[in-house]
This record gives C-alpha cells, structure tokens and sequence, in this order.
C-alpha cells in the first residue's frame, strides 16, 4: 500500500512539474465542448440557390417567394442560362438550382401541371436530402393552396420536378469514402508526424543531427519527403478500396486529384511539425495532435454540413486544411470537375503549407539558437 502511495505521489509531483501537460489536459475537453455544442447541427437552413427564371412573371416569383420565405433557401445567384446553373452547382457555389421554363405562367393559368426543375448538389447527402424534402414539400403545400381556391385543375398545380446529381441514388459510400481518404491522411500527416519527431528529440537522435552542418530548411525536407511517400500511398490503397469494394466512381483526372493532394499533404505536414516544434513530449504532441483532428472530423464538412453551422463556427472551419481537401476530393471524384473550379481551395492549401512550413522552420532555428 505504502508503495502504490509513493508511486501515486510521484506521479502527482511529475504533473505539477509538467504544466503544460496539465493545462492541455483541462483546457481540450472544455474548449472543444463548447465549439462542438454550438457548431454540431444536423438542420440545414440557408442552402445556396441559383435560380434560372425563362418565364420572369408574378406566378414564378409568387413561387420563389415561397422557397426563399421557408428558410431553407437563400436565393444568391440568379443567372441568365442554363449552362450557368450547373457551372454554379459544379463549383459548390449553390447547392441547389431552380429553373422555370418559359410557359410556366400559361400552365399555372390553364390548369394544367406546370413544371420546375430542382437541382440539388447530391455529393453531400445530408444537405441534398434536406433541400429535396423540403422542395417537395413547398410543392404541394402550395398546390394544395391553389386547390383550396377551387381552381378548375387537370392535375397537381406544380409539379416539382427534384433531380439529384452527381449521386442521384444516395449512396452513401460515394459521399464518405473520399472524405474518410482525408481524414486517414490527415491523421497520418498530424499525428503521427508530430509525435515522430519529438520521439526522436527524446532519445537524442534530432540532437546528433542538429550538429552536422545540415540546414534546418534541409533537414525540415528531409524529414517530410518519407511522409509524402506515405500519403500519397494511403491515398492509392484508399482509392483502390473505394473502387473496387465499394464502387466509388472517378469521374475526374486522377492526375489532377494526385497533383492537388501534394498541397494537402504539405498543410497537413506543416501543421504536424509546427506541432512537434511546440510539444516537449509525445504526450504533448499526442494531445495537441487530437485537439487538431476533432475539428477536422467535425467542423470541415466530414459528417456535418458546414452550412448548418452558426456564421461564427463556419468561418472558423476556414483555418482547417481538411476544409478545402474534401471540396478537392468530392468535386474531382464525384463531380468530375477539374482545377478551374477549384482555384479557391488550391491557394487557400498553398497558403498554409507556405506558412505552416515557415513557422515550423523558424521555430526548429530557435530551438537550435
């Protein structure tokens, strides 16, 4: 008894001294507590429409009203053609695009069905179900409304006409397949990365580099090529998994998505060297590590729309890399959409490589001043 008193005594002792450890310990639950209570949300409203209005009358208008006042549609794009709608939808810019045709007045006021076409970005399942259910809803309630008046009908008033794309059945393995790639990367990138190097600083191996005349920027690139290596072969097993066991289709250039996965893995990196720069221990490293990967499962768009998340919430997942991967991913998988489209989410991860990397580099010169 006396002994396990002693070694409990010691231990207490070891996390006083220790406090930074201490204070990760208190401080990580709490924060991501509170981040994660506010921001989880399963409730889309808000969902980004383009519309393409060929019949511009007060029956078209009268109907769009009724989308946008439900809450759940924020009419921000209205374009002049078709092609446009769809370029909209490619680039994740809408989720949702609602075209009128030409004689949908004259069928509204003949009694006959008049048709609308809804478009819903079905690469994220959450947000698609939503937006179709709702669609569908405004419809008839609607229609039931034109109904109540009494009109002399041949049919349903307006007939919403819902078409999914990219994933019209809803698979749900086409929608979290590429996104798991990122978060196995990620984890690989950060975690394991981090805790490596300061393994290494903990049994003297990075001491007995430091004292060779090799340059920190050099041995920086020494240490993270391996781990390029590494990614880009998780990426091929995880793509070669997704395709054959659960017929995951590639709709775009798996050049470009292997080209644009490289700035990724360099965020990716740089956020788990800056990491192993600040940590003392692995058990530093290992919490800071997962105080990093809650967010990147939570608040990127992984399981949880971004645009179900307070405004707050939503420009914080800006700061994570994973954020701008799975648009990368999910457009050139299921999309098959190219680099034009997503010029945006390539800076935004060259920008935090460059100063990821950067930060990491002058840190590992201040340690060896």
């Amino acid at each position: 008894m006396h002994r396990i008193i002693a070694v409990l005594h010691k231990e207490f002792l070891q996390m006083r001294r220790d406090k930074m450890t201490l204070g990760l310990i208190f401080m990580i639950p709490l924060v991501q507590l509170l981040l994660f209570g506010f921001a989880i949300q399963t409730e889309v409203k808000h969902i980004s429409t383009v519309v393409f209005d060929q019949s511009l009358t007060s029956e078209s208008r009268a109907l769009l009203e009724s989308f946008s006042a439900s809450g759940y549609f924020d009419i921000k794009y209205v374009v002049d053609e078709y092609s446009d709608v769809n370029k909209m939808i490619d680039s994740g810019k809408a989720k949702v695009g609602i075209v009128f045709p030409p004689n949908f007045a004259t069928s509204v006021n003949r009694g006959v069905p008049a048709p609308v076409q809804v478009l819903v970005d079905a690469s994220d399942n959450m947000v698609a179900n939503q937006a179709i259910a709702i669609a569908n809803s405004i419809g008839l309630i609607k229609s039931q409304e034109m109904l109540a008046k009494k009109v002399k009908l041949s049919g349903p008033p307006y007939d919403i006409r819902v078409r999914p794309l990219y994933n019209p059945d809803g698979i749900t393995a086409y929608y979290m397949v590429p996104a798991i790639l990122g978060i196995v990367v990620t984890m690989t990138m950060v975690l394991i990365t981090s805790m490596g190097i300061v393994r290494e600083r903990e049994r003297g191996t990075l001491e007995q580099l430091m004292v060779t005349p090799i340059k920190p920027l050099e041995l920086m690139i020494g240490k993270i090529l391996p781990y390029i290596v590494l990614g880009y072969l998780q990426i091929t097993v995880a793509l070669i998994i997704g395709v054959t066991v659960f017929g995951v289709p590639i709709r775009g250039s798996l050049l470009e998505l292997y080209l644009l996965t490289l700035f990724f893995i360099t965020a990716s990196l740089g956020l788990g060297i800056l990491i192993s720069n600040v940590a003392k221990t692995q058990m530093q490293a290992m919490q800071m590590g997962f105080f990093v990967m809650l967010p990147s499962i939570l608040l990127s768009g992984f399981m949880f729309p971004r645009d179900a998340m307070p405004p707050f919430i939503y420009y914080l997942s800006n700061v994570i890399p994973l954020t701008y991967y799975l648009d990368i991913i999910r457009g050139i998988v299921l999309k098959g959409i190219g680099f034009p489209y997503l010029v945006g989410q390539v800076v935004s991860l060259l920008v935090f490589s460059v100063v990821l990397l950067i930060a990491s580099t002058l840190k590992f010169k201040k340690k060896i001043a």
